[in-house]
């Protein structure tokens, strides 16, 4: 086992890395990565969470590991894999803002361990897990309250600027019109609202002053936690 360390320490100061360091990397990389995706998994806020999508982030790591160690000293590797991924596209969608950071956070970090600053691929890694983990638990930055998207279906005839001022301002601390819609073949319009209620507001009263007003028609209430 001796023997093993010996021969890693003597690799480090060589140009190009050798095979036990290669390995040493990708395995360092793998459980930094295991590590981002288990933060990921544990601070997630939604209902769109992907197996997929976290195995990919640690997939990505590793990849951008072995890429750094392998274009390293070496320019027309290097241009050649830049011409070579500039064609791929990332297809998918992603659910939250976050999941961006987190990608970003995976590919950073292999690509410091494959620049072979291994204490330092491990020091920002936990650094920044912690974090995410400490912004997380303290729920930081949400709104004071839970923000809901309200569509209301409404007659053609009914004046809702007038008929729905009185029950925001009664319920709600902010009510943004953001769409209006025809539908049924032009003889209903529905609206959809960005509102915010205000503290001790009860949604189901809000509702039922709403179904008044717009003659019992359809409402839909979406509910969101951190934001509109």
């Amino acid at each position: 086992m001796d023997s093993i360390f010996e021969a890693f320490k003597e690799t480090l100061g060589q140009d190009r890395p050798t095979e036990v360091e290669v390995i040493f990397a990708m395995v360092l990389s793998l459980v930094l990565n295991l590590t981002i995706g288990t933060v990921y998994k544990s601070t997630y806020r939604g209902t769109r969470y992907s197996q997929d999508y976290v195995q990919t982030l640690v997939i990505m790591g590793l990849v951008t590991t072995i890429l750094i160690m392998v274009v390293s000293g070496n320019m027309s590797i290097a241009f050649g894999m830049f011409a070579a991924f500039s064609v791929i596209r990332f297809r998918r969608n992603l659910g939250q803002a976050r999941d961006l950071g987190f990608v970003l956070f995976a590919m950073a970090t292999g690509m410091v361990v494959g620049a072979r600053f291994y204490s330092m691929a491990v020091l920002t890694t936990l650094i920044t897990s912690a974090m995410i983990i400490i912004l997380t638990r303290m729920n930081a930055f949400a709104p004071q309250s839970l923000s809901h998207q309200l569509r209301i279906r409404v007659a053609n005839d009914i004046n809702y600027d007038v008929v729905f001022l009185p029950i925001f301002e009664e319920f709600t601390e902010t009510a943004e019109l953001s769409s209006v819609e025809t539908v049924q073949a032009g003889m209903m319009t529905e609206l959809t609202y960005g509102v915010r209620l205000k503290e001790g507001a009860e949604l189901h009263a809000f509702v039922e002053r709403l179904q008044l007003a717009n003659g019992n028609d359809r409402i839909l209430v979406t509910t969101k936690q951190g934001g509109m």
